[in-house]
């Protein structure tokens, strides 16, 4: 994943020092500091709650695109399990085949397909870029644009 520059960027271009950004995710100073180096990888609810902070795309933290687009919808795990599932189907998937991709077990993937469970950040992250697929996108934060540009 690439994403230590975008969340670093965020918070330079902010005047904000990693212990104000770790109020805003009520996290201590040093949980987010391992994020922003990439020792641990990001929630993607922490992701989500950045996002909707600074008002910028998942795609733009997560290192997928390099324009910070715009965005303030929230997740709505509904439309996300139905987007995962139209995802793998539109790619010709099997779950089995995916959670292997994944690297995760067929269970796993069916509880995200379902709506149960947020999805994890490197599962997302593999699957957007592999796909060339939005995270805002497969996440019902946005219906626009699926598929992401090349950088």
């Amino acid at each position: 994943m690439n994403y230590n520059m975008n969340l670093k960027n965020i918070r330079i271009n902010n005047n904000l020092n990693q212990s104000e950004i770790a109020k805003i995710l009520k996290i201590a100073r040093v949980t987010y500091t391992h994020y922003e180096t990439q020792e641990n990888i990001i929630p993607l609810k922490h992701l989500i709650v950045l996002a909707n902070h600074f008002k910028v795309s998942l795609d733009y933290l997560l290192g997928l695109t390099d324009k910070p687009i715009k965005t303030i919808e929230n997740i709505d795990l509904n439309k996300c399990s139905i987007r995962l599932k139209e995802f793998r189907k539109e790619n010709k998937l099997t779950q089995v085949k995916l959670a292997t991709f994944l690297n995760i077990d067929q269970p796993t993937w069916s509880i995200y397909e379902k709506g149960k469970s947020l999805i994890g950040t490197p599962f997302l992250y593999m699957i957007c870029e592999k796909y060339n697929i939005s995270a805002d996108y497969l996440l019902g934060r946005t219906d626009t644009p699926k598929y992401l540009k090349t950088k």
